[in-house]
């Protein structure tokens, strides 16, 4: 498939588009209060930082936002057990103090879910590992969320991200086998990288799930399962990702 992968900073004209694409996110995903607060800022802070693809006849297929941070400091030095929810808060505030950065973080890459299976999704992350070189970076890091982990919530991500597959040695989830085959390496997991807490009634609106008994609850979509309290009236989803280091 014929793509065309540039910068919103380049194309201005797609910061619509690119919002519209139609894709797959579970709504409660949607609901982690860090990403609500500080995701739609990355089109307008870091343009130069957000891919868009595009078919032969412009319409948007592919995005792939990420943001720039500073990782050797003191305080910091390692990727952070916070993961997604940590790389948004250290880009947004190293922009507030004006401090350099070092290093890009992936925050999301969405293939249009009238294209899954094509192949876009490796396009995009090669694509924005130049783009992060051509910024002037050489290290590319990932929270990757791993899209097979949802069919074994209860299944420990640190045991299921290392799993490989006999034939290759590869990765045996699909998403991270994609990052490994463009030259990414796993190196740790991000126990809370993304938080969602709600009331009961919020988390039925989300999911059309009960909750109506304490406890773990597996939520289609979900990585782990969501703790559920029907005493204390809440609900909350800790989710772990995957750190995948790519040296550009």
């Amino acid at each position: 498939m014929k793509l065309i992968i540039t910068t919103l900073a380049a194309r201005p004209e797609l910061a619509g588009p690119i919002q519209e694409m139609p894709d797959t996110w579970p709504e409660f995903v949607l609901e982690d209060l860090v990403g609500w607060a500080n995701f739609p800022r990355i089109a307008v802070e870091f343009p130069q930082h957000v891919l868009v693809a595009t078919d032969d006849e412009g319409v948007v297929v592919a995005r792939a936002y990420s943001v720039p941070f500073a990782l050797d400091v003191a305080g910091r030095r390692e990727l952070p057990p916070g993961g997604w929810d940590q790389a948004l808060l250290w880009a947004f505030s190293d922009l507030r103090r004006g401090r350099t950065t070092d290093t890009v973080s992936a925050i999301e890459i969405t293939v249009s879910k009238e294209h899954l299976g094509k192949g876009i999704s490796g396009r995009m992350v090669a694509a924005l590992r130049e783009n992060t070189a051509k910024l002037g970076f050489q290290e590319l890091v990932a929270p990757v969320r791993p899209n097979g982990k949802h069919l074994e919530a209860s299944a420990p991500m640190e045991e299921y991200a290392r799993r490989t597959r006999d034939e290759d040695g590869l990765p045996s989830d699909p998403w991270l086998r994609v990052h490994v085959r463009a030259g990414g390496v796993i190196e740790a997991v991000a126990p809370v990288s993304m938080t969602v807490s709600g009331s009961l009634a919020q988390w039925r609106s989300w999911t059309g799930l009960p909750f109506d008994v304490d406890g773990p609850v597996e939520v289609p979509g979900a990585l782990v399962p969501v703790h559920c309290s029907v005493a204390h009236g809440y609900a909350v989803y800790t989710e772990p990702n995957v750190w995948v280091r790519h040296r550009v």
